[in-house]
């Protein structure tokens, strides 16, 4: 009975994000309904205690992110220098090769370590811009986007900064270029068989004679300028962030140590506040390289930012407070799931499967399926269970660093359920609703998925780490 009551509250919270619920209402209505099932008594405790807190603790850390994410994106797009890049792409590449300049400009942003949703709120107004030009339909943007940022750059490729390769390294005393043959035959997998797919979608879509569509929600403001910026300037603000993000990663930890404690108040007794540095570092990485970027689109096209800056700016506020309240309600719900009975029932019978690659691979797609979250869904997997992939990896000989590769590429796998934070705030972002792209984002949810099996009988068939 725990199990149906877990199971039972993940398909509500999917069946309302895909009708089109704000996930804000009923992720809480999600979670408080199990706990109602499983214990009446502990409601109110859960509520406050667990799923507030989570919610609170995801906004104070990743807010300042989605904020300056957006307003990264909207100067951008005011600036006139995402249609610059458009132009200059359709004239190197061509207009059919819309959806695969998009998908390497997602995957160079991911793997040089811009978070996974400012990489959305940046990229948007280009593909937008490209889309529209080419007369792709806007519907498959999302998973355009999707295939560039939350598969192969995430998880798969060797020395990925992003937190779903960072994560098992804590747990396997391994490193971020773990089983680099094996991500990288992932990594192709996943990016043939996902243009594959796409561009089947839009063949599909040009035979029907759709066009990018209209009365549509969220596109960008229209550059009313003749003369474009160079599309070396243009590309510039999007260089600085990656190349500061990684600067800032560097510097960050050798300013400021182990950890940095200031005392609150002139007056009184206040206990000092201790920040540590790792734990807060990736964050303060990220916010000091979208400043610079912001900075670099004022310095080359001020002027023409701020006449549109003020009704700019507002619409893109409005879209990062959704963005972060998605999210975090998200958060909430996978915290609360994760205390249930019914979850360890799942932990439990997830053990019983005998091959230990397998093993592990199905339990954190599992788990990350469950939580709505690769990074939560893969932490409290490997928290409970790596004692016994570790036991395993030493009694088949199996090389720790396949079990990094594995299990963070399956974490990244069915975490992009409907429900899924990054998800819904794609949806938002690019201004549409699950029932118009999320059957894209789903078939690149499932070659991700698949693409952890390849691996893993690559490395069976051939020993290749």
């Amino acid at each position: 009975m725990d199990f149906v009551i877990v199971l039972g509250a993940l398909c509500f919270l999917m069946f309302v994000a895909y009708r089109g619920y704000s996930v804000i209402l009923f992720a809480p209505v999600a979670a408080l309904g199990a706990v109602l099932f499983t214990d009446p008594s502990l409601v109110a405790p859960m509520f406050t205690g667990l799923f507030m807190d989570k919610m609170v603790a995801f906004v104070k850390n990743y807010f300042p992110v989605f904020l300056l994410g957006a307003v990264f994106g909207k100067v951008i797009e005011l600036s006139g220098f995402s249609k610059a890049i458009v132009a200059s792409v359709i004239n190197l590449i061509g207009r059919e090769r819309a959806m695969l300049s998009i998908v390497l400009v997602c995957a160079i942003l991911t793997y040089g370590g811009v978070s996974l949703f400012v990489v959305v709120f940046a990229v948007y107004p280009f593909a937008a811009e490209m889309f529209k030009a080419s007369g792709i339909p806007k519907r498959l943007i999302p998973g355009t986007i999707a295939l560039g940022a939350f598969t192969f750059t995430m998880d798969a490729l060797p020395g990925t900064p992003q937190i779903q390769n960072i994560i098992p390294t804590t747990f396997f005393k391994t490193n971020i270029y773990a089983a680099p043959m094996l991500g990288i035959i992932g990594a192709i997998f996943i990016f043939i068989v996902g243009m594959a797919y796409l561009e089947w979608q839009r063949r599909k879509a040009a035979a029907a004679n759709e066009g990018y569509g209209t009365n549509l929600l969220n596109e960008p403001e229209p550059f009313e300028h003749e003369k474009l910026a160079h599309p070396l300037i243009a590309i510039l603000p999007l260089v600085m962030v990656g190349v500061m993000n990684k600067v800032f990663t560097v510097m960050i930890p050798q300013i400021y140590g182990e950890s940095v404690s200031f005392i609150p108040a002139v007056i009184g007794k206040a206990a000092p506040v201790v920040q540590q540095t790792k734990a807060i570092a990736a964050i303060w990485a990220v916010e000091g390289a979208l400043l610079v970027g912001i900075a670099t689109v004022f310095v080359f096209a001020g002027r023409t930012v701020l006449a549109k800056f003020a009704e700019g700016t507002k619409t893109a506020i409005g879209g990062a407070l959704l963005a972060t309240m998605n999210t975090a309600s998200e958060y909430g719900f996978g915290a609360v799931i994760a205390a249930l009975p019914g979850f360890l029932v799942i932990a439990d019978a997830l053990r019983a499967i005998p091959n230990p690659l397998v093993n592990e691979a199905i339990t954190v797609t599992v788990l990350a399926g469950i939580t709505g979250s690769a990074s939560g869904g893969m932490g409290i997997a490997l928290a409970a269970m790596s004692e016994t992939f570790i036991e395993n990896a030493h009694a088949a000989g199996i090389p720790l660093e396949v079990f990094h590769r594995v299990a963070s590429m399956a974490s990244g796998g069915m975490d992009t359920l409907p429900h899924n934070g990054a998800v819904i705030t794609l949806l938002a972002v690019t201004g549409l609703t699950h029932r118009q792209s999320y059957k894209d984002i789903f078939m690149i949810t499932c070659i991700k998925t698949l693409a952890v099996f390849v691996v893993i009988a690559t490395y069976y068939m051939t020993g290749l780490v």
